[in-house]
């Protein structure tokens, strides 16, 4: 039995044996024959059994199966498995590669499939499917898919998919996906989808999606979608949906939908829906229901208008709604009412005033300053 016994785990152990020199006499092999290619191995490659599939070493142009080689040259289409230990000559290469390319900097002009480097990952034109690099992930034009950087992810045109750098992920056009950047995240153009910045947020026309930056989000042209940053947020021209920001929002244009900030709220032309600003918010028009801290203001104003300071009506206005503050200086006209400690108006066509002192620069005299109550007489 002993002997037996003694006999299966010998024949165990010599297979173990013969199966470890194996790989290791396989591994040596292939780095021999990658690493001295230039002196070792014909111009092609050596490609077994079949110069265009199977197994290749060295630099086959065409190949498909599995390829070793230290460095691409001039590379037309690979497919299957391609393993290089250092970056292409050129730029970023030529050639496609599909399937699945590993090395210490991966590249060619197209890159499709698997695509992971232990310093990063390049492709001039375009890279699709999982690129994965420890320092970056990048690509001449288009990246798309899974996209992992180290340090960053980018391309010169577009980023579409999920889209995640240490530090930032960057398109010379559009980024779209979902977009993580441990500083931030920039497009040259459009910013699309779940974007999340470290710092922030900016995109050259348009931000779009759920928008989270714990400094700023801006775009040159339109915010919209759900944005929360813990300093400010601004759109060059218009700014729509929820907003809400730790110190101040604003729109070259127009800003609609609900809007909060803990210092200011501004427009360059319409506010428009919910605004709640912890000082101040104003617009040359404002339609909808405003609270502030301090004040707010503009030339025509539509809706409910609360703030412990004041409401104030620009030169020629019109205020149609309900004014409640404790000084409503409403120089124009007022269609609606009045509420505040001291009320002051040019004109109240429909309406009137309730407050400690109210007064009505066109009445007659005597009716100009009333308490409690005053109109149009």
């Amino acid at each position: 039995m002993k002997n037996g016994s003694s006999s299966i785990c010998k024949r165990q152990t010599n297979h173990r044996f013969s199966v470890n020199h194996l790989a290791l006499f396989f591994t040596a092999l292939v780095l021999t024959l990658v690493l001295f290619w230039p002196t070792l191995l014909p111009a092609e490659g050596l490609n077994l059994p079949s110069k265009k599939w199977g197994l290749s070493f060295g630099n086959s142009r065409n190949f498909t199966g599995l390829r070793f080689n230290y460095r691409d040259r001039e590379v037309e289409k690979i497919n299957g498995l391609n393993l290089t230990l250092w970056k292409p000559y050129g730029k970023y290469g030529q050639g496609t590669v599909n399937g699945i390319s590993l090395g210490t900097l991966p590249g060619a002009s197209k890159l499709r499939g698997l695509n992971i480097g232990l310093i990063g990952v390049a492709a001039g034109q375009e890279a699709a499917g999982i690129n994965l690099g420890l320092v970056g992930a990048g690509s001449g034009e288009n990246l798309y898919g899974l996209n992992l950087g180290g340090l960053g992810a980018g391309a010169g045109k577009n980023v579409v998919g999920i889209n995640v750098g240490g530090l930032g992920i960057g398109a010379g056009e559009h980024l779209i996906g979902f977009n993580v950047g441990g500083l931030g995240c920039g497009a040259g153009e459009n910013l699309t989808g779940l974007n999340v910045g470290g710092l922030g947020l900016g995109a050259g026309k348009n931000l779009s999606g759920l928008n989270l930056a714990l400094a700023g989000a801006g775009a040159g042209q339109n915010l919209k979608g759900i944005t929360l940053a813990g300093l400010g947020a601004g759109a060059g021209e218009n700014l729509a949906g929820l907003a809400i920001c730790g110190l101040g929002l604003g729109a070259g244009e127009n800003l609609t939908g609900i809007a909060v900030a803990g210092l200011g709220i501004g427009a360059g032309n319409r506010a428009t829906g919910l605004i709640i600003a912890g000082l101040g918010a104003g617009a040359p028009s404002v339609r909808g229901l405003l609270v502030s801290g301090l004040g707010a203001g503009g030339k025509d104003l539509t809706g409910l208008f609360v703030s412990a300071g004041t409401i104030k009506l620009t030169r020629d206005g019109r205020l149609r709604g309900v004014s409640v503050s404790s000084f409503n200086n409403l120089r124009g006209q007022v269609y609606g009412l009045s509420l505040g400690l001291v009320n002051y108006a040019w004109e109240v066509k429909k309406g009137l005033q309730l407050g400690v002192i109210n007064i009505v620069r066109n009445n007659p005299k005597g009716l100009k300053v009333l308490p409690v109550l005053n109109t149009s007489w």
